[in-house]
């Protein structure tokens, strides 16, 4: 665009997104302001903002209209999860469709869940190494005895053999 139609257009600032078009000096009604579609770059998504523009859309018992974005299908390990995880009480209670951020919240919920059930069991497993070595300790066991009987009893089986094949 040149100077001219600039000028002409009332400066840059007319052409803003959504806002009102001014036009020239001296236009009168409608010539004068009139409001500018705003103008999206191809490719790019469009989201709506939320109102619907029909009745159609189903309402809940208090008469508000619930509107989900839901594009995901959750499987029956996704349900689990989701009731696992506090979402919903029952697998009963969860919608048939349910929104992508909603099934990330929960599965990243459960493996901090999974995470702390395994702390607590590697900790509960610690403790019972130390009561069992404890035990052990008192019976006067220890990998190296167990090691040393072991051996002898090799020594003693090979001993037969060899008795056996020298008959």
């Amino acid at each position: 665009m040149g100077r001219s139609m600039l000028a002409a257009l009332g400066g840059l600032r007319g052409l803003r997104l959504g806002r009102l078009f001014r036009g020239p000096p001296g236009a009168h009604g409608e010539a004068a302001t009139r409001p500018i579609a705003p103008l999206w770059p191809r490719g790019l998504p469009r989201y709506c903002s939320g109102r619907a523009a029909s009745g159609s859309e189903p309402q809940g018992p208090a008469g508000k209209v619930h509107r989900v974005p839901a594009e995901y299908k959750p499987s029956q390990f996704d349900k689990k999860i989701l009731v696992w995880t506090g979402r919903f009480k029952a697998t009963e209670d969860i919608p048939p469709r349910i929104p992508p951020e909603m099934i990330d919240a929960a599965r990243n919920k459960a493996r901090v869940k999974a995470c702390y059930i395994m702390i607590g069991l590697t900790i509960i497993a610690c403790f019972a190494v130390i009561v069992s070595a404890k035990r052990a300790a008192e019976r006067h066991e220890s990998l190296t005895s167990w090691n040393l009987a072991k051996k002898a009893k090799w020594r003693e089986e090979a001993a037969l053999a060899a008795q056996a094949k020298a008959k």
